[in-house]
């Protein structure tokens, strides 16, 4: 989920979020998929006379015709937007608009309803249109053909074959391919280079080494772990990493796949939540960060009042006015709880991003052709060079960009994880389910539950989500 640039009002996502700070706000679905049924059958604007289709021009894009885009503007920006709008445009004669902004559902559910939606959509940040709404609501453009098309930097190959693992089925809403996640991101806690080298302290590998550092820190006057209170998203990566690494894939795989023992009967599970209260009952937090936006904890974070926070590989290019000079920001994947099954070098990575083209859009051929020039090198070193961050175009990025420091380091991260990487699914498939989850997590936090309640809570949030019809289409292997 990509965060706020300027380091006010909301920011990433829900990547999550976005997610944003994902999930947290919730479009009331049957209110928003009835509007959907109810509105606008016809589009308000009629698109531009279609081009013949041609292996240069596969979806038909008319010259002349109007693009309408709209972009999250978190921490990655919009100046990537602007710069691919302006090649487009040279290249088929077409007329963009553009629109950055965090309040993606406040802009863009009215336009939905109204049949008269944007042609492309970086739909991200706590103001996301959820997903799975927008996919139930026959809302999303399936996007297979933009996989099966010649890629623009060798037609001899499709698109798809150019795309990191994981681009395709992490598109998926309901077995079909409608969302391009564009970033690859990982997650997992941040420090300081220079507070752990004034200190002494070493990066840990293990969950108690970890609170060793924290209680050193809160010896030193310092915070051990901060983390974006407001927005629950973030301690919630952290409870569902530990789970995935220490009760394997087969764990994470049953949470997304709805078991009935997904949480009630899972022992990594309940470790993993009891580990992060532990951490809450020896007052290892910073103190207030329950009650902080992400910006306000990652600032304080910054100004060395804690020692750890959770996020994902955007963070230093939301924190870029924020950061000393002299910070040195680092990775590190999530400690270890004892006898887990995935090693320590094990990350939650994974695309992040969602760009849709909508199912009503006036000029359809213009916004698939879009997120073909996306996933060429030409377009991904652009958004490397603008937003300093991978992309899912594997070696998609010119040599010559050089990562900023911590995102370098995220990078060699992951390099060093090897093929021990995990992504769950469940966040885009069922949004209320992840709120409900989050929720629980925010109560956890604040004390107001026990680890045994979260774990009831959250496995009632699963058993809900089973009911749902369409949860037969999302199925993991």
């Amino acid at each position: 989920m990509s965060m706020g640039s300027t380091g006010e009002g909301l920011g990433r996502r829900d990547l999550i979020k976005r997610s944003a700070a994902l999930g947290l706000i919730t479009v009331p679905t049957m209110s928003f998929l009835s509007a959907c049924a109810s509105g606008g059958e016809e589009n308000s604007t009629k698109g531009p006379a279609k081009a013949p289709v041609t292996k240069e021009n596969p979806f038909g894009v008319g010259k002349g015709g109007k693009l309408d885009v709209v972009v999250f503007k978190g921490g990655f920006g919009d100046d990537y937007a602007k710069a691919w709008e302006a090649a487009f445009d040279k290249k088929w004669g077409t007329t963009s608009s553009h629109l950055g902004t965090q309040e993606i559902t406040a802009k863009l559910q009215p336009r939905f309803n109204g049949g008269n939606p944007p042609d492309v959509v970086d739909d991200s940040g706590a103001q996301q249109i959820k997903l799975d709404v927008l996919a139930k609501g026959d809302q999303l453009a399936d996007l297979t053909a933009v996989l099966d098309a010649p890629s623009l930097d060798d037609p001899s190959k499709k698109v798809r074959d150019t795309l990191v693992e994981g681009a395709y089925e992490q598109g998926l809403q309901g077995g079909k391919f409608v969302v391009l996640k564009y970033v690859y991101a990982v997650f997992g806690f941040w420090y300081s280079g220079k507070l752990f080298k004034d200190k002494g302290w070493t990066p840990p590998k293990t969950w108690d080494e970890f609170l060793a550092v924290c209680t050193q820190a809160k010896e030193a006057g310092i915070g051990g772990l901060a983390h974006q209170g407001k927005f629950p998203y973030y301690i919630n990566v952290v409870i569902m990493d530990l789970i995935a690494k220490k009760g394997g894939l087969e764990a994470m795989k049953a949470i997304d796949n709805l078991e009935p023992n997904a949480f009630e009967g899972n022992p990594a599970a309940l470790a993993a939540v009891e580990a992060v209260y532990e951490v809450v009952e020896k007052g290892l937090l910073m103190p207030g960060t329950n009650g902080l936006t992400h910006t306000e904890s990652q600032t304080a974070w910054n100004q060395y009042k804690a020692a750890f926070i959770p996020s994902g590989s955007w963070l230093e290019n939301e924190q870029l006015k924020q950061t000393p000079e002299d910070f040195d920001m680092k990775f590190l994947p999530m400690p270890l709880l004892a006898d887990s099954k995935l090693p320590f070098e094990a990350i939650r990575a994974g695309v992040d991003e969602p760009f849709i083209v909508p199912e009503k859009a006036a000029n359809k051929a213009a916004g698939l052709e879009f997120l073909r020039s996306m996933l060429s090198r030409e377009w991904s070193t652009i958004f490397a060079q603008q937003a300093n961050s991978l992309t899912v175009v594997k070696d998609g990025v010119d040599p010559s960009v050089k990562l900023r420091p911590g995102t370098q380091s995220a990078v060699d991260a992951l390099k060093a994880a090897g093929g021990n990487t995990f992504s769950y699914r469940y966040p885009d498939w069922y949004s209320e389910m992840d709120s409900e989850i989050q929720n629980a997590s925010n109560e956890l936090m604040a004390q107001r539950i026990q680890p045994k309640e979260w774990i009831k809570r959250a496995q009632a949030a699963v058993d809900k989500a089973a009911k749902d019809p369409n949860a037969k289409n999302n199925k993991r292997v």
